[in-house]
């Protein structure tokens, strides 16, 4: 599925991801390829993101990595997926 993160600021990531773990207003909850079309507020606390990224130098600051995981700290956002897309809208 193809994730793009934006900021008020800036545009973090885009690019193709395998799944991506929100901290939901209403509790945590993950998204694959082919998920049903969904729209949800989000809460403090740490987007996961499964998949081979490539951030940009300007923006790694905002990540931390791990072999397994590429882990976002977020104040809140909201998130929309819809046909494979997913967009990611933090603060």
């Amino acid at each position: 599925m193809y994730l793009e993160i934006i900021t008020p600021e800036q545009t973090l990531f885009k690019g193709d991801v395998e799944s991506i773990l929100f901290p939901g207003s209403h509790g945590d909850f993950q998204v694959l390829n082919d998920h049903a079309p969904i729209v949800s507020t989000l809460t403090k606390g740490e987007v996961k993101i499964i998949g081979k990224m490539t951030i940009q130098e300007e923006a790694k600051d905002r990540f931390q990595f791990n072999e397994k995981q590429t882990i976002l700290e977020i104040e809140s956002g909201t998130v929309e997926m819809n046909n494979n897309q997913v967009t990611l809208l933090v603060d």
